[in-house]
């Protein structure tokens, strides 16, 4: 089922309520080992997508993932900020042309994208951040569009991943960001970031899934 960008209001919508229902919780992860500011920034950042949601919706894929991008950029900030922005930059430059996303599309601009967060973090899955999410949605993402499999199944594959992914950081311990310097003590608790991306993409994905014949 191709997706069009007149999607992007609702996929907006459903990762802001997705945040919002587990605000509390991100919270006190955040204060326990981030920097204490990963929610606030992270709504502002939606904020300012769902502002301009309603134009996003009449552009090309490439054009509205480039300034989805630049847009967390410059509202979000800080380190999250800089790589949801290079995500979905990344992504955008992945899908040239391109009015209309299928699942095989989306995988490999989605592969993309996250080479590109793993390149300008320097980072890897296994060292607590939104990689763990990111990187296993991502293979989720490849493996369903190579099968392939029926869409619903490969979004189920895809939230699965996610949930799966978050929860693999809880016993994992930092090498990046502030956790890095809690060591042993950020162990036990979940990343931040990782929850959100996670929390995020679920809610995308619920979303998508509820339009399925």
């Amino acid at each position: 089922m191709p997706v069009s960008t007149a999607r992007i209001p609702t996929f907006i919508l459903a990762a802001d309520r997705a945040v919002r229902a587990h605000a509390e919780e991100i919270a006190a992860l955040d204060q326990a080992i981030g920097d204490g500011d990963h929610l606030a920034n992270l709504q502002r950042g939606l904020a300012a997508l769902e502002a301009s949601a309603a134009r996003l919706a009449t552009l090309d894929w490439p054009t509205a993932l480039n300034e989805i991008g630049r847009s967390l950029m410059s509202t979000v900030g800080g380190a999250s900020g800089s790589l949801y922005a290079t995500l979905f930059v990344a992504m955008g430059k992945a899908l040239p042309g391109r009015a209309e996303l299928d699942l095989p599309a989306l995988a490999a601009a989605f592969a993309q994208g996250v080479l590109a967060v793993k390149q300008r973090g320097k980072a890897e899955r296994g060292q607590k951040t939104m990689l763990d999410v990111l990187i296993p949605v991502a293979d989720a993402l490849q493996a369903a569009a190579a099968a392939p499999v029926p869409l619903a199944q490969a979004l189920e594959q895809v939230r699965e991943a996610a949930a799966a992914g978050c929860e693999a950081t809880r016993d994992l311990v930092a090498v990046k960001g502030r956790a890095s310097f809690l060591g042993e003590r950020a162990r036990g608790y979940l990343d931040p970031g990782a929850k959100t991306s996670a929390l995020m993409i679920q809610g995308i994905v619920e979303s998508l899934a509820a339009t399925l014949p």
